[in-house]
C-alpha cells in the first residue's frame, strides 16, 4: 500500500476475494506474486484475486477459483459416485479456467462437484487507500484442511514466527490473519477462530489511512478502525509502521494494537457492512 499522494479522484475499488487456508498443523498458505505484476509485485499473499462477472455468481466462488488457479488446491466435494479427476485433468483445468477457455462451474459440473462454499469463513474486508491507483475490496475468508499438503506450496506456521520474519513483502491484511487473537495466541482452535467469524471481528472493514507525519524512524503510519485517530477510545491503538520500496510494496510492517479483537472491539465502529460491490 503506498503511501504517496495522488492527483485526481481515486479509482472506485475492485470487488475481490482472499482466502486464509489453515492446514492441520496450523500453517497458512501463501503465495508469490508475479515479480512483473502490476500491482505488488513479488510479494508472498494469501491466494486470491478479482470478482469474474463471467465466472462467478459470488465472491464465494471467486475465492475458490482463485485458490484452484493459483494454487491447485480445489475446495470442492463430489455430489455423485463418480470418479474424481486426475491430476492431470486438474492441471488442464487451472489453465484453461484462468485462460478463459473453460469456465469454472462447468468443470465442476462435468466431474459432478459443488464448490465448497460453506468452508469459507468470513475474516474482515480491507479497501485499498484512495492514494493507489490500482484499488480494491477484498472479502477475506478463512477455511480449514484436515491435512497438509505436500510440494511447493508456501506455508508459515501461524501465531509462532516474530514480526520480523513476515516484514518482508507481505501485505499487511496478512498479519491479521497470521494471529488475529492478539493477546489470546493461545487460543488457536479452529473453533475460535469461527467465533471471531461469527462476531464482531468478522465484519470488520479495515481502510488504511496514511497520518500526514511519519513516525520518529521515518516510516508511514497506516491507521485502521478503531485506531483513536479513527473513532476509537483515546489511548487506542489500531494502526501499523511501514516502509514501502518500488511499486508501493511493503519492505517493512510492524502492527500496532493494544485491544484484544476476541472482548474488546468496539462495536459501534463496526456496525453489520455489506460486501464489496459486485
Amino acid at each position: 500500500m503506498a503511501s504517496g499522494a495522488r492527483k485526481g479522484a481515486a479509482s472506485p475499488p475492485r470487488p475481490s476475494a482472499s482466502v486464509v487456508i489453515v492446514n492441520a498443523q496450523n500453517e497458512v498458505l501463501l503465495v508469490q506474486r508475479n515479480p512483473k505484476s502490476q500491482s505488488f509485485a513479488g510479494a508472498h499473499v494469501f491466494p486470491g484475486g478479482n470478482y469474474d462477472s463471467t465466472q462467478d455468481n459470488s465472491l464465494q466462488i471467486t475465492a475458490i477459483r482463485e485458490v484452484f488457479e493459483e494454487t491447485g488446491l480445489l475446495l470442492a466435494s463430489s455430489t455423485g459416485s463418480n470418479a474424481t479427476p486426475s491430476d492431470a485433468q486438474l492441471d488442464e483445468a487451472r489453465e484453461s479456467i484462468h485462460a478463459q477457455k473453460q469456465l469454472f462451474q462447468d468443470f465442476l459440473s462435468r466431474f459432478h462437484m459443488e464448490a465448497d462454499v460453506g468452508s469459507l469463513l468470513p475474516f474482515t474486508q480491507w479497501i485499498t487507500p484512495v492514494t493507489v491507483p490500482r484499488r480494491f475490496h477484498t472479502q477475506f475468508y478463512v477455511a480449514f484442511l484436515n491435512s497438509a499438503l505436500d510440494g511447493v506450496l508456501i506455508w508459515r506456521q501461524t501465531g509462532t514466527s516474530s514480526d520480523s520474519g513476515w516484514r518482508t513483502r507481505v501485505l499487511p491484511p496478512g498479519h491479521v490473519g497470521r494471529n488475529p487473537g492478539g493477546k489470546q495466541k493461545h487460543r488457536g482452535s479452529r473453533e475460535t477462530v469461527r467465533s471471531l467469524s461469527e462476531g464482531l471481528f468478522g465484519r470488520m472493514v479495515i481502510n488504511p489511512r496514511a497520518l500526514p507525519e511519519v513516525d520518529p524512524e521515518g516510516r508511514t503510519i497506516l491507521t485502521y478502525e478503531g485506531d483513536e485517530t479513527r473513532g476509537g477510545t483515546k489511548g487506542r491503538l489500531h494502526r501499523c509502521l511501514a516502509r514501502f520500496g518500488r511499486g508501493g510494496v511493503v519492505k517493512e510492517l510492524t502492527i500496532q494494537r493494544n485491544f484484544d479483537v476476541f472482548t474488546e472491539i468496539e462495536g459501534h465502529l463496526f456496525p453489520a457492512a455489506a460486501g464489496p460491490k459486485l
